[in-house]
Parts: structure tokens; sequence; C-alpha cells
């Protein structure tokens, strides 16, 4: 890593959008410095114009159209068509076919005749014909990829004219950023999945190295008009995952994002926080004491320069970073129309893990959570601790298991229980019918009632035994309420009470 390299980037990230896979492409190709030097005067290497005309993408896109103009071919012919060509060509085959002595019958001339010339017309000329269409179509999917290119190549060179890479980097410096590209110690080597969208360098701001943050980080993203049910579950989630040593990634927004990065700088645990603008533009303006925050704690992320403003698109590019970072991604709410889906797709197509809380199914900010778990693209969880067992590592950071309250019947044998079920609730019964309903002894029956009673279980009355009934916590008896107040009597030393406001 030069410092050639470094301005190199920093210049590209001027010149070229954010996550440009033809960018990363010819970067992948020539090397830093020979693209910035082919962006400069205009002319692509020979290697990556072939390499580009000859993508899989561009076969891709021939073969469809290969099949969408066979099949209209092969329509084309009709029965009609064949019944047609069967008359004109059956005096002609009649006279060839004779009587078949192994079979006793003639055969007939005209399904032959037609299955034959069904069999050229859809072999020969539709071969042909397709052979031609698709050179034809590769010609033009190629044409218009040339053009594609030489409209990038001038759009580029426009934008880097007007770059200025080493005012960028002190700019960074003076604000407290610092700007780290593949190969730097603090690179996320993570973000290398993302191929050709990798991003060119990121800006960075704050205090935590952003590489041993992100070993173990969980992505937390949401609505931003997020109910209070989410705000809540994204704090918990994040005061959960910090408490277990996980760090939060998110973007910062309103709703889901900012109730995350406060749950996890309570617990006094880093925080990443991944913008679509640069490290040194607040957005939205509401957060500037939070972003403050996290730089203190955390730090700031971001693909672009400084001083460069967020757009909608710049919103859903960045949110693949988000999904990259971290090992899993959680959707706390969203909507059927949400970025927050967009960050979720994007972390599907790196094969992490995803999770989604679901909510009320009258609530549209969940719509989008219960749409990923009815498609069985998201793991359904209720606590951090379920996250961290799909994230972590197998075995080591397993969830305990969830069990309803115990009660104290729980512990009684089966007998015991048998006969606490048959011992009536209302009325009372003797002994021998009890043992005959609990379909035990009564030597057992007699024990068991000796046991439940000592444990308070039932009591007994003058027709038998029944259940003791449960003191009710809505009414407080006389003997358990708060004592009565105590008045001075006559015995009192007065001197020992405070005085009266309306002493002299």
């Amino acid at each position: 890593m030069t410092r050639a390299e470094v301005e190199a980037r920093a210049a590209l990230m001027r010149a070229a959008d954010a996550g440009d896979p033809t960018m990363g492409r010819l970067i992948a190709c020539c090397g830093v410095e020979a693209a910035i030097d082919a962006v400069r005067t205009e002319t692509l290497p020979p290697d990556f114009i072939a390499q580009e005309t000859q993508d899989q993408h561009i076969t891709d896109l021939t073969q469809r159209e290969l099949k969408d103009q066979s099949r209209h071919q092969v329509t084309e012919l009709t029965p009609q068509h064949i019944a047609d060509l069967n008359q004109r060509q059956l005096p002609i085959s009649s006279q060839q076919h004779k009587e078949d002595p192994a079979q006793g019958h003639v055969t007939n001339p005209g399904e032959q005749c037609g299955t034959t010339l069904t069999q050229q017309r859809i072999s020969n000329p539709t071969q042909r014909h397709i052979t031609d269409s698709g050179q034809q179509i590769g010609a033009n999917l190629t044409e218009r990829r040339i053009t594609d290119l030489t409209q990038r190549l001038r759009a580029w060179n426009a934008r880097l004219a007007s770059a200025d890479p080493i005012a960028d980097l002190a700019e960074g410096e003076r604000s407290g950023a610092r700007f780290i590209i593949p190969g730097s110690p603090e690179w996320p080597t993570q973000l290398d999945q993302l191929g050709p969208r990798r991003p060119l360098g990121l800006w960075l701001h704050g205090s935590a190295d952003l590489r041993f943050s992100c070993l173990r980080s969980v992505a937390v993203v949401g609505a931003r008009a997020a109910t209070a049910y989410g705000a809540h579950v994204a704090a918990q989630f994040a005061v959960g995952f910090s408490d277990s040593g996980w760090t939060v990634v998110s973007g910062g927004a309103f709703g889901i994002d900012g109730a995350a990065h406060r749950g996890s700088l309570a617990a006094d645990s880093p925080t990443v926080v991944v913008l679509a603008c640069g490290v040194d533009v607040t957005y939205p303006t509401g957060h500037h004491e939070l972003f403050a925050a996290a730089r203190d704690q955390g730090v700031v992320v971001s693909e672009c320069p400084p001083g460069v403003h967020p757009t909608r698109a710049r919103f859903l590019i960045r949110n693949r970073l988000i999904a990259a970072l971290s090992r899993g991604t959680v959707v706390v709410e969203a909507a059927l129309r949400s970025g927050a889906l967009n960050t979720a797709g994007h972390a599907l197509s790196l094969q992490r893990h995803l999770a989604a809380v679901p909510g009320p199914i009258t609530s549209t900010m969940s719509a989008g959570c219960h749409r990923l778990l009815r498609e069985r693209k998201a793991v359904c969880v209720t606590s951090p601790e379920e996250v961290i067992e799909l994230v972590g590592a197998i075995g080591d950071d397993l969830a305990p298991q969830s069990r309803g309250p115990a009660v104290p019947r729980d512990t009684l044998n089966e007998t015991t229980s048998r006969v606490l079920d048959a011992i009536p609730a209302r009325g009372a019964a003797g002994p021998a019918s009890i043992a005959v309903a609990a379909g035990v002894s009564l030597d057992a029956a007699l024990s068991a009632l000796g046991g439940l009673a000592a444990a308070g279980y039932i009591e007994r009355v003058d027709k038998g035994w029944r259940t003791r009934k449960a003191p009710s916590s809505t009414y407080q008896k006389a003997n358990e309420a708060a004592p009565p107040r105590q008045y001075p009597s006559d015995q009192t030393d007065y001197d020992d009470l405070p005085p009266s406001p309306d002493d002299p």
C-alpha cells in the first residue's frame, strides 16, 4: 500500500459512483494506478474491453433472447400449415408407399409426410435461424455494452478532472477522520465478499478499530417511522448484544437505527454507524449528539468523500456495507416498502444470517418482517440470546431454553398428583372414594393425603377431604394490612414531638 495508491483510490471515489461494479472490475483487471490513467486518457485496456464484451451477463441475455425467438419460430408452424403441406406432398408419397405384408395395412402417407415435414421445418431452418439470430443478438449486445462503457468512461473523466484527492485527505485529517483501503490493517476483510461492488476505500471517524469491532457484530435495521414497540425492542436487543460482547452495526437513521445505537452506547459498548454521506456531514441533523457519542465510543463509517450529501441511491447502496460488515442482520420493524428489506436482500446474497422480529399482525410496520418469516428467508427471533445463537459459534453461543414458570405441583410424584386431582374442590370426599377415583390403593391414598395436607394442598372437613382455596391477592385481610397509625397517648412525652407550625 503506497501513497500513490491511496491518492488514486481517493480520486476514483470522486470519479465513480459508490459501489460501481464496472469500476471494480476495471481495478481488478489492471490495478488502481492503471485504472486512473485509463480514465484520464479515456482509453480502456483491450483486455478489459474483451472481458466486458464477453462477460457472462451478455451470454445470459443472448440465451434468453434466443429462447424467445426460437419459441416464436416454432409456434409459427401451426397445424393448419402442416395439413396444407401434407396435401401438397400426399400424391407423391402415396405412389411410393405400398401395402406392408407384415403389418397388413397401408401406411398412412399423410402421417409420415407430416412428421417428416414437421421435423425438417423445425430442425433445419429453425436451427439456422437461431444460429443467425444468436450472432446478431450477440453483436447487438456487444455494441450496446461498448456504448455503455464509452459513456461511463466520459462521465468518470469529467468527474476526475475536478477531483483533488490530496485536498480530500488533508481535509479528513483536519476533521479527525482517516482513510483506509484494502490492505490497510484496519480494513475488514469480509468486505471482499462484495466482489466488484467492494468499496474503493472507507472514511472512518471515531476511536474504535473498525476491523476489530466487526469481528463479532450484528446489524440491527428497521423502519424510520418506528413504533414504540420497535424502538423498545431495538434498544433492548442492542443492550443484550453489548453485554455479550457483540458490536451493533446500523445506519444512524431515525427510528430503529437510532434506538439500536443508543442502546449500545448506554451499555458502554462501541457501535458502528454506516452513513450514506461524508463522515463530516450530519444526516439526519437531529442525530448530531448521537453521532458525536458514536465517535467517542465507536466509529462512523462512509464510502463517500468528505462533504458529500446523501441521496436516495446512496442510501440503498450503503445498505450493502451494513450487511457485509456484520455476521448477521436483524430486521426489527419494516413495512412492505422499506430500506431495511433492501439490507435483508444484501444479507441473503452474501449468504449471511438473517433474522426478523415478529410484531402485531395489525401493524403495517411489521408487515415486512412477517413476509420474510412467511417466505422462510429469515429466522424468527425474540431475544438477543437467540440472535447470538444464530450468528455465533456453533455450540458456544447457545441461547438458554425458554421454560414456563415452575409451580409447586411440578415436584409431586405421579401417585400423589393423581390423588390430588381426585380430591374435589367443592364439597368433600372420603379416603375410599378418593382412592377409587385416583385408581390407587387405599394405603397409597392415605399416605398421599397425609403428605398433601402437610404441604397445604388440602384440608380436612367433616365430610372428608377437599382442596384448600388459594388466598386471593386482590383482597388484603385486616391482620395483613398496614399497621394502624399510632397516636400519642397520655404517657407520651410531648417534648420529643416536633414543634407545631402554630406554636409561638
